[in-house]
């Protein structure tokens, strides 16, 4: 199982060369890890609120600093960008709520599930908008 845990682990190579933006998605990704983390070990349901709680406020966070410094440099393509947040936070609170009444193998599905939407948003979504920074300076 600890092999499964592993693969949640962020790197560099998923880097989209904005420094503020590559060190909040390591941080969700280790939230992502620490949840699977608790699951996998059979933590109980008070530990797995914790950290789905922590994800749901660090998704936020993240977002909104995301789409400020996108706001700031005038990104033309920031009301898509803000609906996938919206999309992707709205997955994250759902899977959230589910965990208040939802046993460990069911989650530790979901939890897959949003690693899978993490990491796509960031290496499809957030590449272009990292590329689109850098040219204007920002790193």
């Amino acid at each position: 199982m600890e092999s499964a845990v592993t693969l949640l682990v962020w790197n560099r190579l998923g880097s989209i060369g904005v420094r503020a933006m590559d060190d909040q998605h390591g941080v969700l990704m280790d939230t992502l890890a620490d949840l699977r983390l608790a699951l996998v070990q059979g933590a109980g349901r008070d530990r797995v609120r914790k950290e789905m709680r922590r994800l749901v406020e660090f998704t936020r966070m993240h977002f909104d600093s995301e789409e400020r410094l996108l706001e700031q440099q005038g990104f033309p393509e920031l009301a898509a960008h803000r609906d996938a947040h919206e999309r992707l936070l709205g997955l994250v609170c759902e899977v959230a709520k589910r965990a208040e009444h939802t046993d460990g193998a069911e989650m530790l599905a979901a939890a897959g599930v949003l690693r899978g939407w993490y990491t796509e948003h960031v290496e499809q979504l957030d590449r272009g908008c990292g590329e689109w920074l850098n040219e204007r300076g920002i790193v």
